[in-house]
């Protein structure tokens, strides 16, 4: 009886240790979110008010020529981040796969833009895209006239610009992602390739790569999510400019929310952003599951 109830005991302290964890999540997380949902329906601006106003700061919210230009850049960077990520990520992660030399060199390489925030990110690209200080400054100065750098003061190309440095701060996560995934595919496979004439390059692409789903999804979700939250690297590489082309939701709540002092529509596309995150990840995180079961059950 009394080593039966150690453990009980144990697994008591446990629970105990992880309430306030708990309590704060409920709180900070959940109620913030409820707390968001709910001014979104008032009229507040400065300071909350407890009154109702129905759907009308969402209407307005859509009827903003900044909140929808916002968002077709949110597209724009969907495609260039997150395709550019896998792609660049991927092929990243195959070549190390490779058991190439100095592969914890290329791994740390690879992975270094990660350790640095967007900020540092943002600040770095705004140093190379500056035509007086950046390339276009460098490579003129060596005699190439004609060159041309200048992305973040024009604005048909300075959302492509914020989308590049993104690509080049993302890419070595979802390198470690996939490189651990191709780790763990069965070696005896690229045998039994080889022995049928399948190229490496083949290989991957229609062997390999259809086999680790789950690890694109993660890398699809966490980019994604990354995605929505976009805010420091635009505030700091062009403060959403020139005019509103490099304008992104999360920079427009921002603003609303600190510097124009309306909270409730800042709160109302707030939960329009956290309706958007759930309906793009939903099916996504179920798809990954039933590979995933799927895959379990194979093995």
């Amino acid at each position: 009886m009394a080593r039966s109830s150690r453990p009980r005991r144990f697994h008591l302290a446990l629970n105990a240790a992880l309430l306030p964890l708990a309590i704060t999540t409920l709180l900070a997380y959940i109620g913030s979110v409820l707390w968001s949902i709910r001014i979104s329906f008032s009229t507040s601006r400065m300071l909350p008010k407890d009154d109702w106003a129905g759907f009308a700061q969402f209407e307005r919210l859509f009827n903003t020529d900044r909140w929808m230009v916002s968002l077709q850049h949110m597209g724009i960077l969907a495609v260039v981040y997150i395709g550019g990520v896998i792609v660049l990520g991927t092929l990243m992660a195959i070549f190390i796969d490779q058991r190439v030399k100095a592969e914890s060199w290329f791994r740390t390489i690879f992975l270094y833009p990660f350790a640095m925030s967007f900020v540092v990110t943002g600040l770095i690209w705004q140093w190379l895209f500056n035509p007086g200080l950046g390339l276009q400054h460098a490579f003129r100065e060596l005699g190439w006239e004609s060159f041309t750098f200048d992305w973040t003061t024009r604005q048909d190309l300075v959302i492509y610009a914020v989308g590049i440095a993104m690509v080049w701060q993302g890419s070595g996560t979802t390198m470690a992602i996939i490189l651990a995934a191709l780790r763990g595919v069965d070696e005896e496979q690229w045998k039994a390739a080889q022995l049928e004439g399948v190229s490496k390059p083949r290989y991957y692409f229609s062997i390999v790569l259809p086999q680790i789903g789950p690890a694109f999804a993660t890398s699809f979700v966490l980019l994604a999510v990354a995605l929505v939250r976009t805010f420091d690297i635009v505030a700091i590489m062009t403060h959403g400019g020139p005019g509103d082309a490099s304008e992104v939701p999360a920079k427009f709540i921002i603003d609303h929310l600190f510097e124009r002092n309306n909270i409730a529509l800042a709160s109302a596309a707030s939960v329009v952003m956290l309706i958007t995150v759930f309906t793009v990840l939903t099916p996504m995180l179920y798809w990954r599951s039933k590979v995933q079961a799927r895959l379990n059950a194979g093995h």
